[in-house]
C-alpha cells in the first residue's frame, strides 16, 4: 500500500468499514512508516476529540459558503483526476 492508498483509507479504517486485506495492508504499511502513523494517529485522536464536543451552530449564511467552497473543492479534484 502507498501512502496516497492509506490516505483514501483513512477514514474507512477509523469507522472499522473496510475488508479485512485492506485492513491488513493499511496495518502493515503503517508499521513501516513513520508518517503515515502520524497522519493516522492524529486523525483518530482530533475525531474522538470532536466527538465529545457539542455541535457550534452556524449562520446560514456561513453555511451556505461553507457549501459552496466544499463543492467548488471537489469539483477542482474531480478535475485533477480526470
Amino acid at each position: 500500500m502507498s501512502c496516497k492508498s492509506l490516505l483514501r483509507e483513512v477514514s474507512n479504517y477509523l469507522d472499522s468499514d473496510i475488508e479485512p486485506a485492506v485492513r491488513q495492508e493499511l496495518e502493515e504499511h503503517i508499521a513501516r512508516c513513520p508518517d503515515c502513523w502520524v497522519i493516522l494517529d492524529t486523525t483518530r485522536k482530533t475525531v474522538e476529540i470532536y466527538q465529545c464536543c457539542e455541535p457550534y451552530p452556524v449562520s446560514e449564511r456561513l453555511h451556505a459558503r461553507l457549501c459552496a467552497a466544499l463543492r467548488k473543492s471537489c469539483e477542482e479534484a474531480e478535475k485533477k483526476q480526470s
